[in-house]
C-alpha cells in the first residue's frame, strides 16, 4: 500500500505528508485487521484500492474506517463507494450501528466524499493525532444510511 499512497494523493503535505501516511499505514493493521478490510487489485496484480477498517473493542456499536484509498484513475466509477458499502453491510452484521472515520482538513475530496455518503461531519479538531494534526472526523449511523447500492 505505501507503495501508492505518494502517487495517489499527489504528494499532499509534502515529505511530511508522505511520513504520515506511512505512520497511519504499519503492518500490524495488515495482521490483525484482515477480515475487516478490503483490498482490490487489478488483473495483474497491482493495487487498485483498498479500505483498512476495524470494529471497535471499546465502544461496541462502533466501528471505525482507519484508512481508504483508491488510484485517482479510477475515481468516479464507484469504488470508494463499493468498498464503504461491503465495510457497512460487515459493520451491521456485527451488530454496529456507528461507523467513524477521519480525514486532514487539507483534504477537501475526501471531506466531499465522505460527506455524500452521508457522514456528518464535525469542525476541524486542532491535534487531533498530536501537535500539528488537525483533522475532522465523520459519523455515519447505519440505522438511517441505506443498505442498497446508489
Amino acid at each position: 500500500m505505501l507503495a501508492v499512497l505518494d502517487t495517489w494523493w499527489g504528494g499532499l503535505k509534502g515529505a511530511e505528508g508522505a511520513t504520515e501516511r506511512a505512520l497511519l499505514l504499519p503492518r500490524l493493521y495488515f495482521q490483525h485487521f484482515t477480515t475487516t478490510s478490503f483490498l482490490v487489485e487489478r488483473a495483474d496484480g497491482e493495487v487498485a484500492a483498498f479500505l483498512v477498517g476495524f470494529l471497535s473493542q471499546t465502544e461496541p456499536e462502533t466501528a471505525y474506517v482507519h484508512f481508504v484509498g483508491v488510484d485517482p484513475a479510477l475515481h468516479g466509477r464507484g469504488i470508494g463507494r463499493t468498498l464503504y458499502r461491503a465495510f457497512f453491510a460487515l459493520a451491521r452484521s456485527q451488530g454496529r450501528r456507528y461507523v467513524h472515520c477521519i480525514t486532514s482538513p487539507e483534504n477537501t475530496a475526501s471531506q466531499a466524499f465522505h460527506t455524500r455518503l452521508g457522514f456528518s461531519a464535525s469542525e476541524v479538531k486542532p491535534d487531533y493525532d498530536g501537535p500539528g494534526l488537525d483533522r475532522v472526523a465523520f459519523t455515519l449511523d447505519l440505522a438511517t444510511e441505506p443498505t442498497a447500492s446508489h
